[in-house]
C-alpha cells in the first residue's frame, strides 16, 4: 500500500522531524499538526504545509474535529500520532473517512499500553517476567513498601512527571495515595530504552539504547546498545502477545543477573528513531516491502543528540568539572538529530521555533519533557472515552467536522 498524503499529529519534537524526513525521502507528501504556531518541523523542507490545531489536553473534541478538517481538505491517506497526543489521535479511528488509515492501536488496546498497571497485568497474562506493581489502593501496597524499595508513580503519567522514589520502610505520602498512583517494586540495573516497529504482532525492527546524558527523565544523548539479547527477546515476545501494529516503545531495567524488567510501555515513537534507517523504516511503515518482513535497518554510528539541549546541560555541569569534561566529550562525538545539509533549517532556526519550550524551561522552571508535552498528554485522572457522540457524526461527515 503506497500512501501519498501523510498526516503527522505533532512537529515540535526532533522525532517528528526525523519521521517527516524519512517519509518526504521516500516520496510521501507530509503535513503537520500542531498546537504549536511555531515548531521545529515548520521551516522543513519535508513539511508540505503545517496547521495549528487546538491543544488536545483542553479541548479534545476540537483538536479532533481540527485534525478531521485536515484530513479532508489535505487528502491524508495515512495519520500517524508522534508523542503524547496518541490517545487523542486513537480516539478518532471510529470518525476516519473511508481509505483513511490510523497507524495506531485502536484506543482501548492503546490505554491498555498506556496504563502502567494495565500494563504489567497484560505482560504477567503473557508469561513474561515484571515487577510487583499495585495501585496505591491496594491494601497490599503498604506491605510492600515495608519490604522492598519502591516507586510511586501516576499510572497514566508521562515525562517522569509525578515520580518519586521510596526506600524500603518509608510510609507512602499523602501526596503519593492520590487517585491514580501505583507502586511497584524498584529494580536496579542498566536502564535501558527501546523502540519497535511491528505489524499485527510481526518485529519489523528493534532499537535498544541507553541515555547518556539527561534533561530530567528525558534522554538527550543516547548510544544504541547492540549486547542486549534478552531485551531483544522478550520484546519479541510481548509484541507477538499484543498483535501490535505500529511503532511502541519500552523502557526496561536489567538486572545483575541479566533479567529484562519491563517498567512501562510507551505506544509511540521514541527517541529510538533516530537509530533507524530512513529507506527500510519507510518501506516498513508504508508496506512496501513486498512479501514477508522486511528488517528495518540502523544508521552508521551508534551515538545521537540533540545538540542544543546537550549543549546548555553541558554547560550546567560546569561546576563540576568530570560530569563537564564527560559530557563535552559526548557533545563532539555523538551525531545531531536535527542537523542535515539537505534541510538545515530547522537546526538554524530551533531557538526561535521551540521558543515556547525554551522559554516554560528557561524561566518557569519546567523540565524539557514536561514543556514540551504539557497541552498533549492525557491527564493522569482522566479515564478514556470513545468520542462516539461527539459530533453526532457519521464516518463520512464527520471529515467535514460537522
Amino acid at each position: 500500500m503506497a500512501h501519498t498524503t501523510v498526516l503527522l499529529t505533532l512537529g515540535r519534537l526532533p522525532k517528528g522531524l526525523e519521521l517527516a524526513r524519512c517519509l518526504h525521502r521516500a516520496g510521501c507528501r507530509v503535513v503537520v499538526a500542531d498546537p504549536f504556531g511555531s515548531h521545529l518541523s515548520k521551516p522543513s523542507r519535508a513539511v508540505a504545509k503545517s496547521y495549528r490545531v487546538v491543544a488536545p489536553r483542553s479541548d479534545p473534541a476540537g483538536f479532533r474535529r481540527d485534525l478531521l478538517e485536515i484530513i479532508r481538505a489535505e487528502a491524508v491517506d495515512l495519520i500517524i500520532p508522534v508523542s503524547e497526543e496518541v490517545p487523542y489521535v486513537s480516539a478518532l479511528e471510529p470518525m476516519l473517512p473511508a481509505g483513511v488509515h490510523l497507524l495506531a492501536p485502536n484506543l482501548t488496546d492503546l490505554m491498555r499500553l498506556h496504563d502502567k498497571l494495565a500494563f504489567v497485568e497484560d505482560v504477567k497474562r503473557a508469561g513474561l517476567n515484571a515487577p510487583e506493581t499495585m495501585a496505591v489502593s491496594d491494601p497490599a501496597a503498604r506491605a510492600l513498601t515495608e519490604a522492598v524499595d519502591y516507586v510511586v508513580k501516576p499510572a497514566l503519567g508521562c515525562s517522569g512527571t509525578g515520580l518519586r522514589f521510596g526506600a524500603r520502610g518509608t510510609a507512602l505520602t499523602s501526596s503519593d495515595l492520590s487517585a491514580g498512583n501505583i507502586v511497584q517494586k524498584r529494580v536496579y540495573g542498566r536502564e535501558l530504552s527501546s523502540m519497535t516497529f511491528a505489524r499485527e504482532g510481526l518485529t519489523f525492527g528493534t532499537v535498544i539504547y541507553e541515555g547518556l546524558t539527561r534533561a530530567g527523565t528525558v534522554a538527550i544523548c543516547f548510544r544504541r546498545i547492540d549486547d542486549a539479547p534478552g531485551v531483544e527477546a522478550w520484546i519479541r515476545d510481548y509484541v507477538s502477545h499484543t498483535g501490535h501494529t505500529g511503532f511502541i516503545a519500552f523502557d526496561l531495567i536489567v538486572d545483575d543477573a541479566g533479567i529484562a524488567w519491563p517498567i512501562e510501555c510507551n505506544p509511540r515513537l521514541t527517541s529510538g528513531l533516530h537509530f533507524m534507517d530512513h529507506d527500510t523504516l519507510a518501506d516498513a511503515v508504508l508496506e512496501r516491502s513486498g512479501q514477508g518482513a522486511k528488517a528495518i535497518g540502523v544508521k552508521p554510528g551508534r551515538t545521537f543528540q540533540e545538540a542544543h539541549t546537550a549543549l546548555t546541560k553541558t554547560y550546567a555541569a560546569i561546576a563540576r568539572p568530570k560530569e563537564f569534561f564527560r559530557r563535552l566529550g559526548l557533545l563532539f562525538s555523538s551525531r545531531d538529530v536535527l542537523w542535515s545539509w539537505r534541510d538545515p533549517l530547522p537546526f538554524l532556526l530551533m531557538t526561535p521555533m521551540s521558543w515556547r519550550i525554551l522559554r516554560d524551561v528557561i524561566f518557569r522552571g519546567s523540565s524539557f519533557g514536561e514543556a514540551a508535552t504539557h497541552d498533549i498528554e492525557w491527564p493522569s485522572e482522566r479515564e478514556p472515552t470513545r468520542p462516539s457522540t461527539e459530533t453526532g457524526a457519521t464516518p463520512q461527515n464527520a471529515a467535514l467536522g460537522q
